[in-house]
């Protein structure tokens, strides 16, 4: 998911290095697990996941999303969000060490899913669930041995010994191919089984796949921010950069942060920083857009927010993560595989798209 740019204040405590067993379930127990057929691979590990995974970028935060506040409600939402992904077969769960980890002194998001994974454990028996994690390249934060701490701290926070997945979150100032050196003791340590980066350029993105090919690991990931409506990878070379190499596109803000589920309006806006982004102006101008969706929805009996997700799985070599802060929204994020909008709608839907104009990124997004 983004970099939550106020999250990079964190403060990096020491958190106990004990870990616990990995939270793996057995198929035969899990109420309902995720068909083998249902999966997909990230890029050349060995790793499957389902088609579609949930952010929980807006678990415990309160600098971006909720409203600068967090609570035992909201806790309770995050909580059913991550039991009915499960229930539904969504089990790809996408967090990071910076999330809902500023200086307001919100709760973790890694604690906080490693908290759900156990008691889901203690309620069913058993959870499946592939987990992923990023490292913040924080400047202060220098050589392999970095991430190597950082991940253990982070397994620490999810009462994890090992994770599926373990990404680089964004670019660091210097000292890039110490951090996938990092990345490439991490699996020969069995602490991770892929690993990947996130808001990587082609050229960086080429380059840490030719360092990590050279001790027989495959870059199995770049996450970026991709949606129908922000489709910068594609035209800077990263999406296409990812088909020929077989790195897996992990598209965040997949619904361009809910502006694309038709909840906002020019005279109704989003409120926060998103606002400064998703302005009345633009908001005016993404109406025939958002019709145009609604329409297709219609006829397939989907909702705005799964005719965006199905688009950009028809893509191709993308696994969207939704952020979902309830069950509903989970439950909802399901409907958007399982289908596929023909080719006519994805080519008219892009071509709608195309005369919004440019929106604005992440500032890690020009690392």
């Amino acid at each position: 998911m983004a970099l939550q740019v106020i999250g990079t204040g964190l403060p990096l405590l020491r958190y106990r290095r004990h870990l616990r067993p990995r939270a793996v379930a057995s198929s035969s127990q899990s109420s309902i697990t995720t068909r083998e057929e249902e999966k997909v691979k990230l890029g050349g590990s060995d790793v499957k996941v389902s088609k579609l995974g949930v952010g929980a970028w807006s678990w415990g935060d309160t600098t971006y999303w909720n409203d600068s506040q967090w609570d035992d409600r909201k806790l309770k939402a995050a909580k059913g969000a991550f039991d009915m992904s499960l229930d539904l077969g969504i089990n790809f769960i996408d967090t990071a060490e910076v999330y809902g980890a500023g200086i307001s002194g919100a709760i973790n998001s890694e604690t906080l899913l490693g908290r759900f994974i156990k008691e889901r454990q203690q309620e069913k028996g058993s959870c499946e669930v592939s987990i992923a994690t990023k490292f913040a390249a924080l400047p202060w934060r220098f050589g392999r041995g970095s991430v190597l701490s950082a991940l253990k701290d982070s397994l620490s926070r999810l009462g994890l010994s090992s994770i599926d997945l373990y990404q680089l979150h964004w670019p660091g100032l210097w000292g890039n191919e110490g951090y996938i050196d990092g990345l490439g003791d991490a699996v020969e340590q069995g602490l991770v089984k892929a690993v990947g980066v996130s808001n990587y350029s082609e050229k960086r993105l080429r380059n840490a796949y030719a360092q990590l090919k050279k001790r027989g690991i495959p870059l199995a990931s770049n996450q970026v921010n991709y949606s129908l409506v922000y489709r910068k990878p594609e035209e800077n070379g990263v999406k296409s950069a990812c088909d020929e190499l077989g790195i897996t596109v992990i598209a965040y803000s997949p619904i361009a942060q809910g502006v694309l589920t038709g909840k906002y309006t020019p005279e109704n806006p989003p409120t926060g920083p998103r606002g400064r982004i998703y302005t009345p102006e633009l908001l005016t101008k993404m109406q025939p857009l958002l019709k145009r969706i609604k329409e297709i929805g219609g006829s397939y009996n989907k909702t705005n927010t799964q005719v965006v997700l199905n688009w950009l799985i028809c893509q191709g070599n993308v696994i969207p993560i939704p952020g979902a802060k309830n069950a509903e929204q989970a439950s909802e994020f399901a409907g958007a595989v399982g289908w596929s909008l023909t080719e006519t709608e994805i080519e008219e839907l892009r071509s709608l798209a195309s005369e919004i104009g440019s929106l604005v990124g992440f500032p890690v997004e020009r690392l």
